[in-house]
């Protein structure tokens, strides 16, 4: 199993036990998944009990509704505005290219563009963007953005690759 962690702070992000796509060699689109948690429970990934028929499908008492990447990782919610945007964004791009420039230099020109696409795309649709911090909520990490697919109701996680580091566990 693989399991990629912030370069950064060192939280962890996601694992491989989770659906990835990677575009432009820059960037991962992780699928994520609408999950009901019973108190002192753990998440229920199993099967979907509409699609099996016959059973309520109303919230247990005390369960709750959560994304299954955002609440296995222990993800923050945050909020940015274009402008807090952009400032977060420029100090941790500048942070990752200053990592590549130690570790993998060649990396740089596929990060770079890769980023610039990514921020252009989200700071036009800032506000289809839901955005999660690592554990330690610390402010210079990895912000994940969350957006949902064209269907309206399927989410998915965006995180920069340059930005995890993979851990084999």
């Amino acid at each position: 199993m693989l399991l990629y962690t912030d370069i950064l702070t060192g939280d962890e992000m996601v694992s491989d036990a989770f659906p990835m796509t990677v575009i432009d060699d820059a960037i991962v689109e992780v699928d994520c998944a609408m999950v009901t948690v019973k108190p002192g429970a753990d998440v229920d990934i199993g099967a979907n009990p509409s699609a099996e028929g016959g059973e309520d499908e109303a919230l247990e008492e005390g369960a709750i509704q959560v994304n299954n990447v955002v609440h296995s990782f222990r993800l923050n919610a945050s909020s940015f505005d274009k402008k807090s945007y952009m400032t977060y964004i420029r100090g941790y791009l500048k942070a990752i290219k200053a990592k590549l420039q130690e570790t993998n230099p060649e990396r740089i020109p596929i990060f770079e563009a890769g980023a610039t696409k990514l921020v252009k795309k989200v700071v036009a649709n800032i506000k289809d963007y839901d955005f999660y911090v690592g554990e330690s909520m610390n402010p210079d990490g990895m912000v994940a953005l969350l957006n949902f697919r064209e269907d309206g109701v399927t989410p998915y996680l965006i995180m920069l690759k340059d930005g995890l580091k993979e851990v084999k566990l």
